[in-house]
């Protein structure tokens, strides 16, 4: 398909700070019969947007092919009989990834990877924590980068034949000064927290070994945004029959309803980062149900967390908790002892069960 290029002029677009410097691509699938077609480019934001016919069901997805929408699962790898055990973090290179990183090098029998979008910060993390006497191993990733993903996940089959602990702390969100209009922070946001978390899972669960330990950072956001819901999404969202292809299209409709203007009427929270999270607590407890239908024998423990109120780039220096204090609670998740039964398809903030 032919691709047009149309440049916004300076003070026709909305300057988008979050995304300086970066460049996102998203493409739209649409259903047969809508109109509509190439692709419009804007020069000071660094959005494009394409529009294509497909037979396939509407869905948000990135130009190297990591769709935002469920896929069908990998096969679980045969070969996992490696005993060196390996623990991994997404988004380590500083604030709370950074602090689950040093944690897990002082406390987990085994290799700790660190993994940043950004090589070079990456790098540089490692080195810091090297200083302080601790090896951790570095691998590139980008969420966003269904190549990068797959990437990390053939290193992990290579070097260690699977994955013990794994940790999605990756994510971004929006100041609440931001001017970038709604819908675009709901589009962005919801692209790397949400089904950036998904792909990560998609691609990584099946490598995870008996008796692994999965962690999904999530927010308390989370259960306030939820409350904030319709009763009919909150219904939806607590349903313990709620399947990942709903979830996904929930996601979808959110975002779809702010490019209308209609998600307030719709009974969405005016929160982005609000409504993202909710899908990554939602998907924790299906990913949690789905571990317990088909691999129950293994053991595995799969939550998500609130960390808490951070001093973090993305909260401010003003949050109550370091980012040492956050760490606790994920990495209290990542190593349950081998024999314990729960908690598993959870909610947890300060190392106790939250009702969902």
């Amino acid at each position: 398909m032919a691709l047009l290029y149309v440049p916004c002029t300076a003070g026709r677009a909305p300057a988008i700070p979050a995304l300086k410097g970066r460049s996102l691509r998203l493409r739209l699938r649409a259903q047969p019969g809508r109109s509509g077609r190439g692709t419009f480019r804007c020069a000071l934001c660094k959005l494009q947007l394409l529009r294509r016919h497909s037979d396939a069901p509407r869905r948000w997805e990135s130009t190297t092919g990591s769709a935002l929408h469920s896929r069908a699962p990998h096969t679980q790898h045969p070969a996992m009989s490696s005993c060196a055990r390996v623990a991994l973090v997404t988004g380590a290179n500083k604030g709370i990834g950074f602090a689950i990183v040093r944690d897990l090098c002082r406390q987990f029998p085994g290799d700790v990877v660190l993994t940043a979008r950004n090589t070079a910060r990456g790098q540089a993390a490692v080195q810091q924590l090297q200083a302080e006497g601790l090896s951790p191993r570095f691998h590139q990733l980008d969420i966003d980068d269904l190549q990068s993903i797959r990437a990390l996940r053939d290193f992990l089959l290579k070097e260690y034949g699977g994955l013990d602990v794994l940790v999605n702390n990756a994510g971004i969100a929006f100041k609440t000064i931001d001017s970038t209009p709604f819908h675009i922070q709901a589009e962005v946001t919801m692209k790397t927290n949400f089904f950036g978390t998904q792909d990560v899972c998609t691609e990584l669960l099946p490598l995870i070994k008996p008796r692994g330990r999965v962690v999904n950072v999530s927010s308390f956001v989370s259960v306030s945004s939820l409350k904030k819901c319709s009763p009919e999404l909150q219904q939806k969202f607590r349903s313990e029959t709620i399947t990942e292809e709903e979830l996904v299209g929930l996601m979808n409709k959110f975002v779809e309803d702010t490019k209308n203007g209609v998600h307030r009427k719709e009974g969405w929270p005016e929160t982005a980062y609000g409504v993202t999270k909710i899908g990554v607590t939602v998907l924790s407890r299906i990913q949690a149900r789905k571990l317990s239908e088909q691999r129950g024998g293994d053991k595995i423990l799969l939550n998500a967390c609130c960390p808490g109120w951070v001093r973090t780039d993305m909260a401010g220096p003003t949050a109550t908790k370091s980012p040492e204090e956050g760490a606790e609670t994920p990495v209290y998740l990542a190593l349950l002892p081998s024999d314990a039964e729960g908690p598993h398809g959870q909610f947890v903030s300060e190392k106790k069960v939250v009702q969902w």
